[in-house]
């Protein structure tokens, strides 16, 4: 399954316990994305599989199955960390060949899960952009974040840096079900209104939106009003994905927790991975209509601003609803449309 040098080790600690950890030295961390992906960036890094999160909803589980790994239990609690991503990155972007593209990083799992804040990968990969002056975006609903901005911020001044938190809905009580793993919606929502405060536009991808748990007309405006509170730059709304691996996991827990709505669900979906065109269009005009109604990146309460660009800092080194979204989405981030941890 791994390389011989693998070490697995789990951690006796309340936010660890029932996990295990398998440490690896890759080959490479810069990921090419392939021609034929609609996706507008070419190229990611991704320094963790499998997600701590445990998002039930997570299309990235089937990743997980590559490894002989299952994609429910095992993609939560089996996860692969690339030790030397850091060292790899500063290799990589040196590279003669290396065209200095956008990187997305948060398109397959977070980089802010809770092993970032043991393994810390994600300070030396920043820092190995910004001595690149390489363009980046992090999609995240980590609140770890927050431990980077300085090295976001020095990132700002010398190449585009795209940053968007992941907030499908607002209410708690769903969230602690169907994406336990994460801080709560209010606490991610704070990241883009802390972010903001230091300067840095923060986006916020609406997502996923759940058909009859999360979509209802009031819902999505306790959400949009709460997304533009926090001074977020933009709101990009993303209907549920049902992709293999993901699907099977959702629709268990579906069965158990809303055995009602299942019926419902096999109706919009079918055998199919997205919800009709027509509702997702539907969400997208009613995000967008609340996004104008609240002002979601006209004003914001912390008077965001652009970071221009100096000249780079002394402290570079190694150790210092589809259809319509892109409309709504901050034209200097890709990040924007990303679709990941659906």
């Amino acid at each position: 399954m791994f390389g011989r040098d693998a070490v697995a080790r789990t951690f006796d600690t309340p936010g660890f316990r029932g996990m295990t950890f398998y440490e690896v030295h890759a080959r490479s961390i810069i990921n090419k994305v392939p021609d034929k992906s609609r996706m507008p960036f070419r190229a990611t890094i991704n320094p963790y599989r499998g997600c701590g999160h445990a998002c039930v909803y997570c299309f990235a589980r089937n990743t997980h199955s590559y490894l002989d790994l299952d994609t429910g239990l095992d993609f939560n609690s089996k996860i692969i960390v690339k030790v030397n991503a850091g060292e790899l990155a500063w290799k990589e972007l040196a590279l003669p060949r290396w065209a200095g593209e956008h990187i997305a990083m948060g398109t397959n799992v977070d980089p802010y899960q809770r092993a970032e804040g043991r393994y810390r990968l994600m300070p030396g990969i920043i820092r190995a952009l910004t001595a690149a002056g390489n363009p980046f975006s992090i999609l995240t609903k980590g609140t770890l974040v927050l431990r980077d901005l300085d090295l976001l911020e020095r990132a700002a001044q010398v190449t585009t840096v795209g940053l968007n938190v992941s907030v499908g809905f607002i209410d708690a009580e769903l969230s602690a079900s169907v994406e336990p793993g994460t801080p709560s919606p209010q606490r991610r929502l704070d990241v883009c209104a802390a972010t903001t405060d230091r300067g840095l536009r923060c986006g916020v991808l609406m997502g996923p939106v759940l058909p009859h748990l999360s979509d209802s007309p009031d819902q999505l405006d306790r959400t949009v009003r709460q997304i533009a509170q926090a001074g977020a730059a933009s709101v990009t709304p993303i209907v549920l994905h049902l992709r293999p691996g993901a699907r099977e996991w959702y629709l268990a827990w579906l069965a158990e927790n809303h055995p009602d709505l299942v019926g419902r669900y096999r109706q919009l979906y079918g055998s199919g991975a997205y919800a009709p065109k027509h509702y997702q269009q539907q969400i997208s005009a009613a995000v967008s209509e609340l996004a104008r109604k609240y002002g979601v990146g006209r004003a914001d309460p912390y008077g965001a601003r652009r970071i221009t660009r100096p000249a780079p800092p002394a402290d570079t080194g190694p150790h210092a609803s589809a259809g319509s979204l892109s409309k709504l989405a901050s034209p200097t981030s890709a990040i924007g449309e990303q679709l990941t941890l659906m």
